[in-house]
């Protein structure tokens, strides 16, 4: 009899039971500080900015037409350093739309040197839900090398505000921004996994064009992590995250038109590549925990993809661990 166990993943997409999708609404660059080296919103969200006046009516229309309700998501810039009264205005909106039964939750991303108990106690005040912070990295190497402007002090201060204002957290991780390591990443995600985040981004680090940062690829002063590396990093940083029950909302950069990539780790399958590689990765320790090693991984047939990974890349790992692959139809893992 196969001892059956769950695919790692505290969320899987087949059960969200439902869960209403995410909203964004976009500010580009609206309330950041200054422009990260690497940064090129614009382009990565597919909007430039614009008036914010025109930002929230063009969400209240957009938003009041459709039939579903959804998460609001105010992404793109430094939603709590925006000039007042932005923050309430756009809140104000959120509220509308909740009683009229268009938005169950609102989130919004900012910087963690943008944030203050008393201004998450007001935004909460307000009906803000969740706050992604763009952690980068709670390396103060790793910080410094990308001129973020805080330290990894300052960044972990911020998630303890944002979880003692009653708020759900989130946070973004990008791995081999300059001056990050492999060793970088480990510690970040073994920090992020301590002060359990609602969720995790993971967005490794490309070279756009336009950026301060394509300048100094030009220049030989920067090189980006290769692709094997980061898949290999993002795998073990997702073993990490399951194990504490945490789900990546995200593995890489949602590429839009217009976007210009110069070099970094890009691959339009880098999420599953990593998925698959963690996968394997759980297996070979559930095995470890068995005193007679089994000869036969069952899985179910929707995660055949994702268990061989890329064109059967992983085949041949599984076949190192001892292990025949078959497929059957029940919902979970087996092996025996």
């Amino acid at each position: 009899m196969p001892v059956r166990f769950p695919h790692p993943d505290p969320v899987r997409p087949t059960q969200t039971g439902g869960r209403p999708r995410v909203f964004p609404v976009f500010l580009p660059l609206a309330g950041c500080p200054g422009r990260c080296i690497y940064c090129d919103q614009p382009a990565q969200t597919g909007q430039a900015p614009e008036p914010l006046e025109a930002v929230l009516a063009r969400a209240r229309v957009e938003l009041s037409a459709l039939p579903w309700p959804v998460e609001l998501a105010f992404y793109g810039g430094t939603f709590t350093a925006l000039p007042s009264p932005w923050p309430e205005r756009f809140l104000d909106l959120a509220a509308e739309l909740r009683a009229g039964g268009h938005v169950t939750r609102v989130r919004c991303s900012t910087r963690p040197d943008a944030v203050t108990p008393e201004l998450l106690h007001d935004l909460r005040g307000r009906g803000l839900d969740l706050v992604e912070l763009g952690v980068q990295s709670f390396s103060d190497t790793a910080l410094s090398a990308s001129r973020r402007g805080y330290e990894g002090a300052t960044a972990l201060a911020a998630c303890r505000m944002v979880r003692e204002a009653g708020l759900g957290l989130g946070i973004q991780l990008m791995p081999g921004m300059p001056g990050h390591t492999s060793a970088d990443l480990a510690r970040d995600v073994e920090t992020t996994a301590s002060l359990l985040p609602e969720l995790v981004r993971l967005y490794p680090c490309l070279v756009l064009e336009g950026t301060e940062l394509a300048g100094l690829w030009r220049r030989g002063a920067f090189a980006p992590w290769p692709l094997a590396v980061t898949v290999e990093a993002l795998a073990r940083a997702l073993r990490t995250l399951w194990a504490a029950g945490i789900p990546a909302a995200r593995l890489g950069l949602v590429e839009q038109q217009g976007l210009t990539v110069l070099a970094g780790p890009r691959h339009p399958a880098l999420g599953q590549m990593a998925r698959s590689r963690a996968l394997l990765l759980h297996v070979r320790d559930l095995l470890a925990t068995f005193p007679e090693a089994p000869d036969t991984l069952f899985v179910p047939r929707r995660w055949q993809g994702e268990v061989l990974g890329q064109g059967n890349a992983l085949a041949a790992d599984y076949a190192g661990l001892g292990l025949r692959v078959e497929l059957w139809d029940e919902h979970e893992f087996g092996v025996e």
